[in-house]
């Protein structure tokens, strides 16, 4: 986490290659701009000079690469994967990449993880890109170990979204893990967009047999956010959606990309990262308020959701004006 006596603020450039997209281009300086008291953005090209977008414009920059040398952290928006067909990049941009520090945060947007690839810097991590071209990617880049589910992977220091709006979800990830959920919130209520999604990218693949029309499990769903505190079973939400257990679970991974099991333990997770953050509640109490069982259950599904303690989560995360809580354990 970033602490609020940092001496500078975090500072984001932002890499425009050839054929970038512009909204993605634009993502992290509308989620980290928003956020300009903690985090500075700047975007700089390989050379300085206008970089040709994917639509029907150039766009300038105010930097050359001597730009990525400052970073803390690096974003690579989708652009043209052409350049890294052959398996690496050209010289000009590893060039380029030679400029970074070691230690320096290396972000990717939707078909941006091509270029991460392409520079060796995915083998043998966990990766997304889009669904559309990881039959692609993982011809080009056989030893990445390539997720397609998911909206995006935090690997610490390396971290790759799946398509343009993930890049979104992976960008208010980043201030949450950076300042808590309360700077990401507000950073989300200022854009305008949900400040946190459920499933992964597997609900959006096309599909070669179209959806049913009938309803579809997102009732079921908001009453289990609002009953989180009851030990909710998969009947439970099938009569909810009014359907059988087995057509329930289908639909829900349909739409979700997960199982509903998954998805209620994401959401429990969620549910309590927000009250270490925001309450003084002991973990036996939080756990109940968010549906487990007991306080070791929390403490187990939290350490393997982000692989800490409830007391060095609450630590790192909680508003400094709230009292330390006793008995956290």
């Amino acid at each position: 986490m970033i602490g609020p006596s940092d001496a500078r603020r975090h500072r984001v450039v932002v890499l425009a290659l050839d054929g970038v997209y512009p909204f993605e281009l634009g993502i992290p300086s509308r989620v980290f701009g928003t956020a300009a008291e903690h985090y500075e953005v700047s975007t700089c090209s390989v050379d300085g000079a206008p970089v040709p977008s994917r639509s029907d414009f150039a766009i300038a920059v105010q930097h050359d690469s001597r730009a990525l040398a400052t970073a803390d952290t690096v974003v690579i928006p989708a652009c043209d994967i052409e350049m890294t067909l052959g398996g690496t990049l050209p010289p000009p941009l590893m060039q380029a990449f030679a400029r970074i520090r070691p230690g320096t945060r290396i972000v990717s947007i939707c078909t941006g993880a091509f270029v991460t690839a392409a520079a060796g810097l995915l083998d043998g991590r966990p990766a997304t890109t889009h669904w559309n071209v990881a039959d692609q990617f993982r011809r080009t880049f056989p030893r990445v170990r390539l997720d397609t589910d998911v909206l995006y992977v935090d690997d610490d220091d390396l971290l790759t979204s799946a398509g343009a709006a993930a890049g979104i979800d992976l960008c208010l990830h980043l201030v949450r893990r950076d300042h808590g959920s309360a700077v990401a919130n507000s950073v989300a209520r200022r854009c305008v967009v949900p400040p946190w999604r459920d499933g992964g990218q597997a609900q959006y693949i096309e599909q070669p047999v179209p959806p049913s029309t009938s309803a579809g499990t997102a009732a079921a769903r908001h009453w289990a956010l609002e009953n989180l505190q009851l030990p909710l079973t998969m009947d439970d939400l099938a009569v909810r959606a009014r359907m059988s257990k087995r057509t329930f679970a289908r639909r829900f991974r349909d739409e979700v990309g997960m199982s509903p099991g998954r998805w209620l333990i994401q959401q429990r997770v969620f549910r309590a990262r927000q009250l270490l953050e925001s309450t003084d509640l002991t973990v036996d109490r939080i756990a109940g308020e968010v549906g487990f069982a007991t306080g070791s259950s929390l403490r187990q599904h939290l350490h393997d959701s982000i692989g800490v303690a409830p007391l060095a989560y609450r630590r790192t995360f909680r508003s400094e004006s709230i009292p330390p809580a006793e008995s956290l354990g």
